[in-house]
């Protein structure tokens, strides 16, 4: 199991950013929930967004909704996270994380919850 996360880098404030989750070694892709978490130092990790992969459901964190949309891709096993509007408190270490389950909108967002993790990719967000 390996996911792979892609598309970081450093954007003025009010720039754009789409990153990209790649998953392997999954069987059942649709039977997975994908998550995406971001860390700056000396903070606790951070639930961004979520998706349910078969049912599409999603949830988001207060601090990105209306800014940040998370998908899907239907022709392989990929998650993206558009982020629109960036800000400097953007600025963060951000990784995926998959299981085989279904996440709801109490719980998505706890880490200890999650067992398979990406290496992260860094955004950085200047002013």
């Amino acid at each position: 199991v390996q996911l792979v996360e892609s598309g970081g880098g450093l954007v003025q404030a009010g720039g754009s950013l789409r990153l990209s989750c790649a998953v392997s070694g999954f069987t059942f892709f649709d039977d997975y929930s994908i998550t995406w978490f971001r860390q700056t130092p000396g903070k606790e990790r951070e639930g961004v967004s979520c998706i349910n992969i078969s049912e599409r459901s999603t949830y988001y964190a207060d601090s990105v909704k209306g800014r940040f949309t998370i998908s899907r891709d239907y022709n392989k096993p990929m998650v993206y996270l558009q982020m629109n509007n960036l800000k400097p408190e953007d600025t963060a270490l951000y990784y995926c994380a998959g299981d085989r389950r279904y996440r709801d909108e109490t719980t998505w967002w706890l880490v200890s919850d999650y067992r398979h993790w990406g290496q992260g990719t860094q955004v950085t967000v200047s002013s």
